[in-house]
């Protein structure tokens, strides 16, 4: 079937600057697409709108929502979801999660290190200063053993393609990384929609995250536990993840609990349930750590639990992810990724990181000052892609603007330059037809006591803005299927 002959994309128009995940630089359709090329062309225009509307109904009858918190009010949106996937090879894959596993361990030691004998301060690899001043380092922390070593149970890597076709590492997530569940439910969606794409090609299943999440949390339970009690703690339905925090809940097969179904005794730390006080051993929070206790953090939280953190610093319950892992996913502290695996894994970076200019270094500052329209410039504690300034979108005012915020501030201010995001086709609803979109891709690590996982796919997401580069849901992203191919 020829390019012509196929109708869906017979409107496609590719732009030779940027990298098409599905065609090479001939223009021709890459071999690895070129079946699901052939099958979704057999489909009209009106066929893959039906499927499209399908699709969207799949997700709102299962409530598969985000939460958009604006200036006024907060919207409750369904994720959009493009039906065509996304294909990553195994050789490819192969590097991608090799470098999420070596970032993830990286960190990890980096957090044990920076909340006891403090070594890579004290060899001036990373500035103390940098630490010190994070918003996410917490006092709290130092000399507190987690359960199992382990501070970054879940990870969240996001990785892009530049155009020169490798991979690079825009920023890690280790607070509390979110979209695992879209990840799940996009499967679900489109083998509902489609599922004879699935016939030829043999992808790697998404839908084990849960048990191997639960059977890592399992393995980082306290000392003298034999089977653990482990729940989801969850800020509540008004949460922006609520839907992903009952659907890991549901899918371990642990209760979701908020902080007024627990209470600390003897420091130890009990679920309220009809039968009577249950301990619990493992908790997996999505809640910050401000609000996680208010005898020990923020007073006014009604969010936490009181008692919590006695109870975790002595070692009676373990909390994934730790708190105080914040500090690692510090924009400032990813500029210094490449000496930190060096540091203490003695191996050189798998994965690429993006050149960073961090704004406290009086000669960077300098540079990003006086170059902001060719920088994107990122708050450092920020997640979402909320405060993100891409410089040759902004107005000469809008720049004098930033230019004053990062003055003002530069700690809180990372430049890094205009990276061009691969670009995937994907379905436009306001068009009817495929457009160029940029895309990036989260992986999700895992960390347990002896063991990790990398989920084999992760979440492909997409800017459905034309020429946005920012793929965050918040800020009008959507996401496709991620297939990850087993080796022949």
């Amino acid at each position: 079937m020829t390019n012509i002959e196929n109708q869906i994309f017979s409107s496609y128009q590719k732009n030779p600057d940027l990298y098409d995940e599905i065609y090479d630089s001939e223009g021709n359709v890459k071999d690895v697409y070129q079946k699901l090329f052939d099958i979704y062309g057999g489909h009209s225009i009106q066929d893959y709108v039906n499927l499209n509307s399908k699709a969207k109904s799949s997700f709102f009858n299962q409530g598969i929502t985000f939460q958009v918190y604006g200036e006024d009010n907060v919207q409750e949106k369904i994720f959009p979801f493009d039906l065509f996937p996304r294909i990553i090879d195994p050789d490819e894959w192969d590097i991608i999660e090799r470098g999420s596993i070596q970032r993830a361990k990286a960190l990890n030691l980096f957090l044990w290190d920076i909340y006891h004998d403090k070594k890579i301060l004290k060899d001036n690899i990373v500035p103390l200063e940098l630490i010190s001043s994070s918003a996410n380092y917490l006092d709290q922390m130092n000399g507190v053993d987690p359960p199992g070593g382990i501070y970054n149970h879940i990870s969240g890597t996001d990785i892009i393609k530049h155009k020169d076709g490798k991979y690079y590492v825009l920023e890690d997530n280790i607070r509390c990384p979110s979209g695992v569940s879209y990840v799940i439910c996009n499967r679900t969606a489109l083998k509902r929609a489609l599922f004879g794409v699935f016939n030829h090609y043999q992808t790697h299943t998404v839908t084990d995250y849960a048990e191997n999440l639960l059977e890592q949390l399992e393995s980082v339970k306290p000392k003298g536990v034999d089977i653990p009690n482990c729940v989801v703690i969850t800020p509540g339905m008004f949460n922006s993840a609520f839907y992903e925090h009952s659907y890991l809940a549901k899918n371990m097969g642990v209760e979701l609990v908020e902080g007024r179904d627990l209470f600390v005794e003897n420091d130890f730390v009990y679920m309220k349930t009809i039968k009577g006080p249950e301990r619990v051993d493992v908790i997996y929070r999505r809640i910050d750590d401000g609000f996680l206790d208010p005898l020990e953090f923020r007073p006014d939280s009604a969010l936490g639990v009181p008692g919590l953190f006695a109870a975790y610093k002595k070692g009676n319950v373990t909390l994934a992810n730790a708190p105080g892992t914040g500090v690692a996913d510090d924009k400032a502290v990813y500029t210094y990724m490449p000496e930190i695996i060096k540091y203490y894994l003695k191996e050189e970076p798998i994965l690429n990181n993006v050149h960073t200019y961090h704004c406290s270094r009086p000669d960077e500052l300098e540079y990003v000052l006086e170059n902001i329209s060719e920088l994107v410039i990122k708050p450092v504690d920020e997640a979402g892609g909320y405060g993100i300034s891409i410089g040759n979108r902004l107005s000469k005012q809008e720049i004098e603007e930033v230019r004053k915020q990062v003055k003002e501030t530069p700690r809180k201010y990372v430049a890094q330059p205009i990276m061009s995001l691969s670009v995937h086709p994907t379905y436009i609803d306001e068009s009817e037809s495929f457009e160029q979109r940029h895309v990036d891709l989260r992986t999700f690590t895992i960390l347990g006591k002896d063991d990790e996982f990398v989920l084999k796919g992760g979440l492909t997401r997409v800017a459905l803005k034309k020429g946005n580069l920012i793929v965050n849901s918040s800020q009008g992203g959507g996401s496709k299927d991620t297939w990850v191919l087993k080796k022949q």
